[in-house]
């Protein structure tokens, strides 16, 4: 895991290389590389920070240069000793041990047609002497991230947006991703927080040539990956999960698993622990006076049965933290507005670890979206079911829960929360219900909240969702939410939260679940398989049955989550009052006084629950300032 940056055919990219490069030495804080060469009448760059994983000696360093190509790559190849045995049969001669040295072998010997090979997580840029083209690629389903800027013939490349933004002059916030993040908490991954930036999609690759000619092409589609394995028998999920489990811990350094005592991080905890016994893991708390307030479940009592039974060297965090000044802080290292304080959780997880010198952490994400294990899977599901009740019946139900609080001064109500929330999508149609399921308004109250010149940019935002849904060859409602998220919701927000804060904190989390068999695997299965009855993730929990214990497996949901109503009606309440009053979104009129004020209103009244929209409202705003500020300095330099 590192950081890569560089430019091809950019005016001045050698020193601009070195500039993107040092931003992400948080990224790789054990070396730094930078390579350059002339391509065509230009020159190219690759810059690397090194996180020493596989093979720490000077033949894994980075840029890789051997034999005419020269590679800058950050991730892992799990499937790397297969493909390295392959490539001895064949004659290849290693130098090393690295899986770099494996990518940048499997390319000289099958070009792209590599990439369909490769088994992990990646993001890489490797240029080509003899031809003078350079090749940039991203893994199948979206883990690690790739940044780009094109101007002119030239193209600048970054692991992440703020290095691109800080560096290679004004960028122009995109007002359209902004309306994104507010409706979903996070910006898509089909767009890009400034405009003249992108991201390079998943499962994507783009040739750069000497002569300015730039290609694009996809190598993995999830889309039909998924119709495929439906079409197919249902797989052995219990062996293809271990499988990947197996592979993940494939490292020359410690690995430590997330531990919330849920389903999927106790799964793949006593997988780990049964090829690696005495494994660590960490797991974290709240102060009991948030946790009460929230209404939120003992997690750590889960953990520690999940821990004692398997070995496993538990390490527990509270964590009480300053909130008013980690915001700030995570709101710049996550490049884009994201409204999620699992961020946090992730954050300070990585920090102790990393104190303690793990480097490597296996998280459970992923597993929600692919088997069906969030309450808006199910809660669409039954709200087939609830169409079906007569509209005399429905009405009344509507009405008295309408005027039930969500919470008092001393403590919220999950149960109403839910029912509101339900309620609020329930007689919609699929595409509709689902999004209004997870996202944070309807459109009326989109164009409430936002300057009425971004109008056309909501409904730009609500089409992107209705095309990205029903964009699908699948005849299971069940999957078809689930496709939906493994391709917005887990790119957009879980892999990009994961990434950058793990990376702020200098640490690699490898996601099991995440890796493209698995994908196959989840959607060879029915959706009956998924939800039956009214239990989420069915199959999920048939397969971890041959390891953990029943109350593990069936024990009520956790959230990965942060609590949000305690922090807004104490730590955060001042930072709210600044913002709605004299916050830059508001002087700059993106968003209206008088709409967040509302919002302000309702949740501390207790007659919604507002605290997610507010928190994403403080996120943005700190995304926004420095945004803003990172502009205006460059236009005054």
């Amino acid at each position: 895991m590192c950081g890569i940056a560089g430019t091809y055919r950019w005016p001045d990219g050698g020193p601009l290389t070195d500039r993107l490069t040092g931003t992400l030495a948080h990224r790789g804080p054990d070396g730094a590389g930078r390579y350059g060469h002339r391509a065509g009448d230009g020159e190219v760059h690759l810059g690397h920070r090194r996180l020493s994983i596989i093979d720490l000696s000077e033949t894994g360093a980075q840029p890789m240069v051997s034999g005419g190509l020269a590679l800058t790559y950050n991730g892992e190849l799990y499937n790397a000793p297969e493909l390295r045995a392959e490539l001895r049969s064949s004659g290849v001669r290693f130098r090393g041990t690295s899986d770099t040295e494996v990518l940048l072998e499997a390319w000289r010997k099958w070009g792209v047609q590599c990439l369909t090979r490769l088994r992990g997580m990646f993001a890489f840029g490797i240029f080509d002497e003899r031809t003078g083209e350079l090749f940039l690629a991203r893994d199948q389903l979206g883990i690690k991230p790739l940044f780009y800027v094109r101007r002119g013939d030239g193209i600048a490349f970054s692991s992440e947006l703020k290095a691109l933004a800080g560096q290679v002059g004004s960028l122009h916030v995109n007002e359209t991703a902004l309306v994104a993040s507010l409706l979903y908490y996070w910006v898509p991954d089909s767009q890009c927080a400034y405009r003249e930036a992108r991201k390079l999609p998943p499962g994507s690759w783009m040739r750069c040539r000497p002569g300015g000619r730039v290609d694009t092409g996809r190598y993995w589609n999830l889309r039909d990956v998924a119709a495929e394995a439906q079409a197919g028998p249902p797989a052995d999920l219990a062996a293809v999960v271990e499988d990947s489990t197996r592979k993940h811990l494939l490292s020359d350094v410690p690995v430590a698993t997330f531990l919330s005592g849920g389903l999927d991080s106790s799964y793949l905890t006593a997988l780990a622990a049964k090829h690696q016994p005495g494994i660590s893991a960490y797991t974290i708390g709240f102060r009991a006076e948030d946790a009460k307030f929230e209404a939120m479940p003992d997690d750590l009592r889960y953990a520690r049965i999940v821990a004692g039974r398997f070995g496993v060297d538990l390490h527990e965090i509270e964590i009480a933290p300053n909130v008013q000044e980690l915001l700030p802080h995570l709101a710049y290292h996550l490049d884009e507005p994201i409204g999620d304080p699992a961020a946090i959780n992730t954050y300070l997880i990585c920090t102790a670890a990393r104190e303690a010198g793990v480097k490597v952490m296996l998280s459970g994400m992923g597993a929600d979206e692919l088997f069906a294990g969030y309450r808006k899977h199910l809660a669409n599901v039954i709200a087939l079911r609830y169409q079906k009740i007569p509209g005399a019946v429905r009405r009344p139900i509507g009405s008295v829960v309408d005027r039930l609080p969500v919470a008092t001064s001393r403590r919220g109500f999950r149960s109403v929360r839910f029912a509101k929330r339900f309620l609020s999508f329930a007689e919609l149609p699929e595409e509709t219900a689902f999004r209004r399921s997870y996202t944070m308004y309807d459109r009326g109250e989109l164009l409430d909240l936002v300057d009425p010149g971004l109008a056309g940019a909501v409904d730009d935002v609500l089409t992107e969702h209705a095309d990205t849904y029903h964009d699908n060859l699948l005849n299971d409602f069940v999957n078809r939410m689930c496709l939906a998220d493994a391709r917005m919701f887990l790119p957009g927000l879980n892999l990009t939260y994961t990434d950058r804060s793990s990376m702020a904190a200098s640490t690699e989390v490898r996601v099991p679940f995440v890796d493209v068999e698995v994908v196959k695997a989840a959607f060879s299965l029915p959706g009956s398989r998924k939800i039956a009855g009214r239990q989420g993730k069915a199959a999920l929990k048939e397969a971890a049955l041959s390891v953990l214990p029943k109350e593990i497996v069936y024990r009520p949901k956790g959230l990965f989550s942060a609590p949000l109503r305690a922090w807004m009606s104490r730590d955060l309440a001042p930072m709210v009052r600044e913002v709605v009053h004299d916050g830059e979104l508001v002087r700059s009129g993106l968003l209206r006084r008088d709409a967040l004020q509302r919002l302000v209103d309702e949740d501390a009244a207790g007659r919604e629950d507002r605290s997610k929209h507010l928190w994403h409202v403080l996120t943005l705003e700190y995304w926004y300032r420095g945004a803003t500020e990172a502009g205006a300095a460059e236009r005054a330099a």
